[in-house]
């Protein structure tokens, strides 16, 4: 056998070593960025990040009269330059999916409209002007600085639960996971909604109503709602370790938004976690931050798609004109099962998880 015929063989001083060295090194470096992630920030630093989003998010906000086109590029020139400097995950400005995103935001007029349809809807019959009415003997007596506090816990409180059902019902989940379905959180992330998603304020809205607040103090709720559901999504790196049990954080929405197998099911609340420590939806690990995001299902890269795949399997709208008894049973049964998944989401235990876990089951018509 000649020279050229003999296995050579690295040695631990040579060609192994200068094998593995890259390696070594990417380890390395992976374990430094999640070092420097855990780090909490400068206070000033943090307090200067936070109002310059919030301001320049409510800005764009009130920019609205200019068009979807000009809150998007307001949004752009604000957010970005901080996702650029202090990111959260490293991700290109054209990532994956990003040009869906922004033509949902293009299309909030028409969202609007067909949501304010739902809403009216969806406000009626969720019964939750029952309790609100309840509640009005209570809050007629409050003075304003009482009536406010307990507006904006009332408002919170209602949106949690139904967030909540938006996860752990499968029907509400058909829309909501439109919003769910990105893989990227950024600056332009949160606009993906199904216009029909817009249901989600109006159970809160009509209680407050009901309850005797006015309707511009639930419709300021509800653009604080918008604004800071925007500033959550943010590709920003920062800690507000004092702040995670008093007020809601990105990174407290970003676990939300995580498709790690401990972290589902939890975070649901907008403005205070308060509710989620109540009912053991909390999830806030120390030492660890949320790496991946999105759904297990695929979704379609359209935005017309996405708007339509929730309503994949319920039916013909012809056939249910045609067959109106049919479909009025079909709508009964179909509210029955709402309202039962509904109650075993708000009974279900700590260590239970809802539909679609298969250690789990779901639960079952009587």
């Amino acid at each position: 056998m000649g020279d050229e015929d003999q296995l050579i063989v690295p040695t631990v001083e040579g060609g192994l070593l200068d094998a593995m060295t890259p390696h070594i090194e990417a380890v390395e470096r992976r374990k430094q960025r999640e070092e420097e992630d855990l780090a909490p920030t400068p206070l000033v630093f943090r307090v200067m990040l936070t109002l310059a989003l919030i301001g320049g998010l409510a800005w764009a906000w009130s920019l609205e009269a200019f068009g979807p086109l000009g809150v998007l590029v307001v949004l752009f020139v604000l957010v970005v330059p901080f996702e650029k400097l202090f990111p959260r995950h490293a991700q290109p400005l054209r990532r994956p999916m990003v040009v869906s995103d922004m033509t949902h935001a293009l299309l909030l007029p028409v969202n609007g409209v067909l949501a304010t349809i739902v809403v009216v809807v969806v406000a009626v019959l969720s019964l939750m002007w029952i309790p609100g009415l309840l509640l009005r003997p209570l809050v007629d007596q409050l003075s304003e600085l009482p009536r406010l506090v307990l507006g904006v816990l009332l408002f919170d409180l209602a949106v949690y639960w139904t967030h909540r059902f938006h996860h752990e019902v499968p029907f509400l989940w058909r829309f909501h996971q439109v919003h769910h379905s990105t893989e990227h959180l950024d600056w332009v992330s949160g606009f993906r909604v199904h216009p029909l998603d817009g249901a989600l304020l109006a159970p809160a809205f009509v209680f407050l109503i009901a309850a005797g607040f006015s309707p511009e103090f639930g419709g300021v709720l509800a653009v604080a709602q918008a604004i800071t559901g925007l500033f959550l999504h943010a590709n920003v790196r920062f800690r507000w370790r004092l702040l995670h049990r008093l007020i809601i954080t990105p990174e407290f929405h970003h676990w939300h938004h995580s498709n790690h197998e401990e972290a589902r099911w939890s975070n649901y609340s907008t403005f205070l976690p308060v509710w989620d420590m109540i009912f053991r939806t909390y999830h806030m690990p120390k030492d660890a931050r949320p790496q991946t995001y999105g759904i297990d299902t695929p979704m379609p890269k359209g935005v017309m798609e996405q708007w339509l795949l929730p309503f994949r399997g319920l039916g013909s709208p012809v056939n249910a004109v045609r067959h109106p008894w049919r479909s009025f049973k079909l709508v009964l049964s179909g509210t029955k099962r709402l309202l039962r998944d509904m109650r075993w989401s708000m009974t279900r235990k700590h260590d239970q998880t809802p539909f679609g876990v298969p250690k789990v089951p779901a639960p079952q018509d009587p």
